[in-house]
């Protein structure tokens, strides 16, 4: 399948873990299509692991825990695509799932057959228990050719952590998306150092290909799967900018059906998503600034209207000032041309004088810009 901007959507995992059922994806699917979200491009309800039984059926194919989904996984789809919304299943490139249920390897044809019968639109695909004599890239891209010979467009989500260079290989499998980092967690330790490693990677960011640093955290408050420390508003709103200026898809791992108004302010900023969702999907750059120091990440990126947006982002517990000089726009003094910045968190506006721009920042705290080119 062919994506050229980044998905987006809801998954299981970092909230219910195992406790998955029909009901809580049913109520689920309900509040997306109700709450907004799908009207702010989040189309996407993926299950994630422990959906299946602990075998195989007779034939080979996998079955839906009847225990969970006494109707089957085709009336799940069903209720999903009725709502609007797009269905995503999980599978793993091993023998078995991170969670011990069975896996794809060997079985890669006949699962992408099972998933396209139950009307799956996105698989998001482990690499747990793989085989160690077998380069991960074969394992993908023979799913990824069982994918796109089913007879329906699935989304293929490979989610092989980075692990084995991903990222020299992963656009040979037909994946939209590649996960380059290990799993998140609900602290702001775990949201900072997937941030510090995605440096090397921007340039093998790419429409079609998207850079996946896992599931947002956004709204957990400590509470569910992955939900350990938890953080503040202040933190989950640089946790979804980075995410959302970065380019990663956006998978909401919160419980939706609770959502307080500043996780949904977060959630449904239409300017972030704008950036996210930017047509030319260009590559990012990190801006070297004045004084910056290891944990200030200053990052312009160009977009498809002739804008600029521009992300300054405190990861630190101390203050610290984002300093930058218009000329690693391409903009010195002497082209006569300066930035109208708009903050698309406070709506405020700023024009750029005497070619330097100075943004200071509380701890963690992050601003992003959406910049017009101006006269002086």
């Amino acid at each position: 399948m062919l994506k050229t901007t980044p998905p987006m959507g809801w998954n299981s995992w970092n909230t219910f873990g195992e406790n998955i059922n029909e009901a809580l994806i049913r109520e689920t699917a309900d509040c997306m299509a109700a709450s907004g979200l799908l009207e702010h491009g989040y189309e996407y309800l993926v299950i994630d692991d422990c959906w299946s039984l602990r075998e195989r059926d007779e034939n080979g194919r996998l079955v839906a825990d009847p225990a969970k989904f006494p109707n089957g996984m085709k009336a799940v789809a069903d209720y999903v695509h009725g709502k609007g919304l797009k269905f995503g299943m999980y599978s793993c490139a091993g023998n078995l799932t991170c969670a011990g249920y069975p896996g794809s390897f060997e079985h890669e044809f006949i699962d992408a057959d099972t998933f396209a019968s139950w009307g799956v639109d996105f698989l998001k695909y482990d690499y747990c228990y793989h085989s160690p004599i077998i380069p991960g890239y074969y394992l993908y891209r023979r799913m990824g050719l069982a994918l796109e010979n089913c007879g329906r467009d699935i989304l293929f989500s490979a989610c092989s952590w980075g692990a084995d260079e991903t990222h020299e290989w992963i656009k040979s499998t037909g994946a939209s998306m590649w996960r380059s980092t290990g799993d998140i967690f609900d602290t702001w330790n775990s949201v900072k150092e997937l941030a510090l490693r995605q440096k090397e990677l921007h340039p093998y960011c790419g429409a079609g290909c998207f850079n996946d640093m896992d599931m947002l955290i956004v709204g957990m408050y400590g509470k569910g799967n992955v939900g350990l420390a938890g953080c503040t508003d202040v933190q989950y709103r640089t946790h979804y900018s980075l995410w959302a200026f970065l380019g990663s898809p956006l998978m909401i791992g919160c419980d939706i059906r609770s959502m307080n108004e500043a996780t949904r302010e977060i959630l449904m900023n239409k300017d972030m998503i704008a950036i996210n969702q930017d047509p030319a999907y260009r590559q990012p750059f990190l801006l070297s600034g004045t004084w910056g120091g290891p944990e200030l990440l200053m990052y312009g990126r160009h977009l498809a209207n002739g804008k600029i947006a521009i992300g300054f982002f405190n990861l630190s517990e101390n203050k610290a000032t984002a300093r930058v000089n218009l000329d690693e726009f391409g903009l010195p003094l002497s082209t006569g041309k300066t930035l109208l910045l708009k903050d698309v968190w406070t709506k405020e506006t700023h024009s750029v004088k005497n070619g330097t721009f100075c943004c200071p920042l509380e701890p963690f705290e992050c601003a992003v810009y959406l910049a017009t080119l101006a006269d002086l």
